[in-house]
């Protein structure tokens, strides 16, 4: 055999070698992945402005799969193969989480969690009452909001304060607003009753046909810190679009 098809042939098992090498780096990247957005965290991004001014169209957030523990929801593709929750840990009030509608059991829905199984909620006004206790809500300055290239809206926004301590805003886009005055709903065992922090537009535990009640086992996780924001419609993966539209302001903020 002469030199130089010693070479080649040594040239061609390098390269198999190689080819095979990326092939078990890229396998073991998506195991990896897999894992982390099973067990760990899982990107969402919000499409609707239900949780305004906490969350806005165009944020990208982790949300903890492992903050309530794991239901056949954390599986992919909802595989079946268990039933209840395991290592489950209860939502708290106030928490923002990630839930499948209860009605189709598939999309996702990222709301605050306003009623405890046992809990009477109504609003009245719009105020929010918890087993007829109202919670205390104090005016604070606008949301402004951008509308088209220059227009700007203001919304009135409230900081509201929960039993147990926990403070976020709401907006109120008008007085007496179709959900502003409610029946009074008592949550059932092993549910909870959600809400946007929009008020006025979002579709929530209010709207019953909608929404309704929670099941526990429909919770994913727990909503943990934005990661990237971006705004005008933009798409993340439209870096064009990036320098008059990202929001960096919001990049590695906690949600609360």
């Amino acid at each position: 055999m002469t030199e130089a098809s010693e070479d080649s042939k040594q040239k061609s098992k390098s390269g198999e070698g190689g080819f095979g090498e990326f092939v078990r780096v890229i396998i073991h990247a998506l195991i990896l992945a897999m894992i982390v957005r099973t067990f760990l965290y899982q990107p969402f991004n919000i499409p609707s402005g239900s949780m305004k001014s906490t969350l806005l169209v165009g944020d990208y957030l982790f949300v903890s799969k492992f903050s309530y523990g794991y239901s056949k929801y954390s599986l992919p593709f909802g595989l079946s193969l268990f039933s209840g929750r395991i290592w489950a840990s209860k939502p708290e009030r106030g928490d923002v989480a990630v839930f499948k509608l209860p009605r189709d059991n598939a999309t996702d829905y990222i709301k605050r969690v306003i009623g405890l199984p046992g809990d009477v909620i109504q609003m009245r006004d719009g105020v929010l009452y918890i087993n007829s206790q109202p919670v205390p809500r104090k005016r604070v300055d606008d949301f402004v909001e951008r509308i088209g290239p220059v227009n700007t809206r203001r919304v009135a926004r409230f900081r509201e304060r929960l039993p147990e301590g926990v403070e976020y805003t709401t907006l109120d886009l008008t007085r007496q607003g179709y959900a502003d005055n409610t029946r009074e709903y008592r949550v059932p065992a092993g549910h909870y009753f959600m809400m946007g922090d929009n008020r006025d537009n979002s579709t929530d535990s209010r709207f019953l046909s909608e929404v309704g009640f929670v099941p526990f086992e429909n919770f994913v996780g727990r909503a943990e810190i934005i990661f990237f924001s971006v705004g005008g419609g933009a798409r993340f993966w439209e870096f064009w679009r990036w320098p008059s539209e990202i929001r960096w302001s919001r990049f590695f903020t906690t949600v609360k």
